[in-house]
């Protein structure tokens, strides 16, 4: 059974920072492509950031030079560090496996919230 759990959410300022934590079990990680999505209030998720399993990343031209993608393979654990937060980065983040059809439906977490103030 494939489980990911995402952490570090929070609240924080705009021009904060915050770095997630997405950690992986019930499959075989290091093999897998990761990404990053993120769903605000009454929208549907978008791709944020993946990285494949030789760490290759692309990033969405919104939050380019501002968000970075990386894992740590020995931990099974993908992460994001986002700086320069905006308040239109408010929303839940969440990770999956890539494929090149996408996310898969089945394995979505709980996600972890993270709200940009002004």
């Amino acid at each position: 059974q494939v489980q990911l759990v995402e952490s570090g959410g929070g609240l924080v300022q705009a021009g904060g920072s915050l770095k997630l934590s997405c950690a992986a079990s019930g499959l075989m990680f290091a093999m897998t492509s990761m990404g990053w999505y993120r769903q605000a209030p009454g929208k549907e998720r978008e791709l944020v950031a993946s990285i494949r399993s030789g760490s290759i990343t692309n990033i969405a031209d919104s939050v380019k030079g501002r968000f970075t993608i990386s894992r740590d393979n020995t931990k099974n654990t993908v992460y994001i560090q986002m700086n320069s937060l905006k308040p239109e980065n408010t929303a839940v983040y969440y990770c999956n496996n890539q494929t090149m059809y996408g996310p898969r439906g089945n394995y979505w977490g709980q996600g972890t919230q993270v709200t940009v103030s002004s």
